[in-house]
């Protein structure tokens, strides 16, 4: 006979202090939300930005393709891919197709490094021009799926600049197009302190309330390129206190690979996305907000793949000069493609994008790396839903959801981002359209208990 000590009177203090816990930590960890995540983000200047320039960034990308690998066989080799022809066929297809369609996943209008210091009045003209043209792409539906601006950080010499570009970009497309985009963010860059998140944060609410907008509006993303926001003067982690400063509109956090390893007195030589001191950064980074929601975004590759000789005024490149700008870029792709499939396997799904010649590494990168493992993923995902469900049938404990969750994902990302079709998605994982579209592993489970 089995006997008892305890009482459940005894124990109810105590597992009440337990539910209070569990619920404070699943209310700060509340897992991915499935919501669609980009690819990457692609930096401008302020004052080039136009309604067009994702369209045309698009056209420059497919230009590049067919001049440096007119067919998949040779992008495959540029790039040193080594999977199977009908996975590089495939790749290459979907990527012409997606630069067609959607070039641009997120763009960010950039009135920091990618514009400058200059006048007051000249950046205050900027800001207004850009807002207007991206009132003009709203107005036409042209707009990329997610679109923001980054300002100048908050620090003494340039937080006063940086809240008026801020003003005048919001105040004019909020004039103009009563509303900012569904995917819109403001960056802020350099951060070192909750203190200066808090603050902006607290500039983001008085611009909504002045314009009447709806509170919480204005999202924002913080840039980790400071060894400042990985460790506090006192050794803690600090990543998470800047999140949580920004009072629930942080919604990214973007590492800053060259500032970064700067700050770490590493030399420019050697300031490179796959350094040791970016891994340990990002892994800081990765493990302090995982579960969150909070996205991470990785770099960009700065070695452009720009062709060095130009045809002269009605004349032709040389066969050695052709041969000269095909190896140029094609080393430039290698490097971003490498460095990309870097980010992906350590857990890093978006990075940055500077040239219209990367978008097809970018892509190309993406689409291998889901392709390849798409089998094996499909394969775990379809029985992992099966022995779940039977779990739950017939009442035996489960709960192993995180992983399911996880698996799951893996489809959202690869759909969102066109490296799969729903079609192929169905027919491997045996879910139904409607299923994956809830972006809940539990609510498949639910589906499935019926």
């Amino acid at each position: 006979m089995t006997t008892f000590s305890l009482t459940r009177e005894s124990l109810d203090g105590t597992f009440a202090k337990l539910r209070e816990s569990n619920a404070a930590f699943a209310a700060r960890y509340p897992g991915e939300s499935g919501r669609r995540q980009p690819v990457h983000t692609v930096y401008g200047g302020g004052h080039l930005f136009k309604a067009e320039t994702p369209a045309k960034l698009g056209q420059l990308a497919l230009k590049s393709l067919e001049t440096f690998a007119p067919s998949a066989a040779s992008f495959a080799q540029a790039l040193g891919v080594s999977a199977s022809p009908e996975i590089i066929e495939r790749v290459h297809h979907r990527v012409v197709e997606k630069l067609g369609r959607e070039p641009i996943e997120d763009f960010r209008i950039d009135f920091e490094d990618g514009y400058g210091n200059r006048p007051d009045a000249e950046e205050d003209g900027h800001a207004a021009q850009a807002a207007s043209e991206v009132a003009k792409a709203m107005a036409a539906g042209t707009q990329p799926p997610f679109l923001g601006i980054r300002v100048k950080p908050f620090t003494e010499e340039l937080h006063e600049r940086s809240v008026r570009t801020l003003d005048a970009f919001v105040s004019t497309l909020w004039k103009q197009a009563g509303a900012v985009p569904s995917g819109f963010v403001v960056t802020l860059p350099k951060v070192t302190t909750p203190e200066q998140v808090a603050l902006f944060a607290e500039v983001l609410g008085q611009l909504e309330a002045s314009l009447s907008m709806p509170a919480g509006t204005l999202r924002c993303e913080l840039m980790i390129e400071t060894t400042q926001a990985i460790f506090d003067p006192d050794g803690r982690v600090n990543v998470p206190r800047l999140v949580a400063a920004a009072k629930g509109r942080c919604v990214a956090t973007h590492f800053g690979t060259y500032d970064y390893t700067a700050t770490c007195s590493i030399t420019a030589a050697h300031q490179a996305m796959r350094h040791p001191a970016c891994d340990f950064a990002k892994h800081v980074m990765q493990v302090s907000l995982g579960g969150t929601d909070v996205w991470l975004s990785d770099g960009a590759t700065t070695v452009m793949p720009i062709p060095p000789h130009r045809p002269p005024a009605g004349g032709q490149l040389t066969a050695a000069q052709s041969a000269e700008n095909a190896a140029a870029v094609h080393r430039a792709w290698k490097l971003a493609y490498d460095n990309v499939r870097h980010s992906l396997v350590h857990g890093y799904y978006q990075g940055w994008d500077l040239h219209p010649a990367q978008l097809p590494v970018r892509y190309a990168a993406v689409y291998t790396f889901f392709l390849e493992g798409l089998e094996p993923a499909a394969y775990r995902l379809a029985n992992f839903v099966k022995q779940a469900a039977q779990a739950t049938l017939h009442g035996d404990v489960f709960d192993d959801a995180a992983t399911g969750q996880g698996l799951l994902n893996y489809f959202l990302r690869a759909l969102a981002c066109g490296a799969l079709t729903e079609d192929e998605a169905i027919s491997r994982t045996g879910l139904t359209l409607e299923e994956i579209r809830a972006r809940s592993f539990v609510a498949i489970l639910k589906n499935r208990r019926g």
